[in-house]
């Protein structure tokens, strides 16, 4: 499974790093880091940071 942020819609709003803390993070500058193939097990933590995006930046793929 694959997560992948549009940068061009994310707003660094941070919604995500509440969400799935162990998938996204803020870096020093306070810019979105995250890991774009989490354990499966972090799954349903990723669902939900898509789902509480405001901006719907973060897409997923199961692939």
């Amino acid at each position: 499974m694959k997560v992948r942020v549009d940068r061009s819609r994310c707003q660094v709003l941070a919604q995500c790093v509440f969400a799935a803390p162990d998938v996204f993070e803020l870096d020093e500058d306070d810019r979105l880091v995250y890991d774009a193939e989490p354990d499966d097990a972090l799954w349903p933590d990723v669902e939900l940071a898509a789902r509480s995006c405001p901006v719907k930046a973060i897409l997923l793929d199961d692939n």
